[in-house]
């Protein structure tokens, strides 16, 4: 009976392991995904077609403010997954509320530029530049977008069905998405908007 149960709960840590692998695979595929929207960036990013660039577009206080609210989340993340460790569910549960609306917070920050710059005839389509620019952007600002969706979700379940092996797998699968996000968000303050104001 004891060897049953011992091999019932083997076989469960093994299934959640493998989940997580599968997980690191998505993240893989994901890299391969924001790889050639990057790309695609860089060589076209001077096809304005006669239209603004990057230089008239993009208010430093705005993306920097996106970039300290989207890192100052990966911390909020962070302290997620350190109360989780120590078994305090209340915490870890507020620490992702904080984290959720730190994100919710980048999103309308994110929103309200893509809104601005169509107001003054940047759109999608006015160039090649401005097509890979919403591209690009616009497929962070989704991935973030369901990253909190997915995380009210989580909050829901924790605060049902406690600390269980299942939560601690997915606590820890939403805060590698949540850090690949902000490493991402890097890479697009770098390339798009600091070279973009140079």
């Amino acid at each position: 009976m004891q060897q049953a149960a011992a091999l019932a709960e083997h076989h469960h840590e093994d299934h959640e392991a493998l989940k997580i692998l599968g997980f690191w695979i998505f993240l893989v595929t994901d890299c391969l995904l924001f790889g050639t929207l990057f790309a695609t960036y860089v060589v076209l990013r001077n096809h304005t077609d006669g239209g603004p660039v990057g230089k008239e577009l993009f208010e430093v206080p705005g993306f920097v403010a996106e970039t300290f609210i989207l890192l100052t989340s990966s911390f909020t993340s962070g302290l997620a997954t350190l109360a989780m460790n120590a078994g305090k569910k209340k915490a870890l549960i507020g620490w992702m509320a904080v984290t959720a609306l730190l994100g919710l917070a980048f999103v309308v920050l994110e929103v309200n530029e893509f809104a601005k710059m169509a107001s003054e005839g940047a759109t999608i389509s006015r160039s090649a530049f401005l097509s890979a620019f919403f591209t690009l952007v616009g497929t962070h600002g989704l991935h973030v977008s369901i990253g909190l969706i997915w995380m009210a979700g989580l909050m829901i379940q924790l605060a049902q069905r406690g600390l269980t092996a299942v939560t601690r797998r997915k606590v820890t699968v939403i805060g590698l998405y949540w850090h690949f996000l902000d490493i991402i968000w890097i890479f697009l303050f770098t390339v798009v908007y600091l070279m973009g104001v140079m």
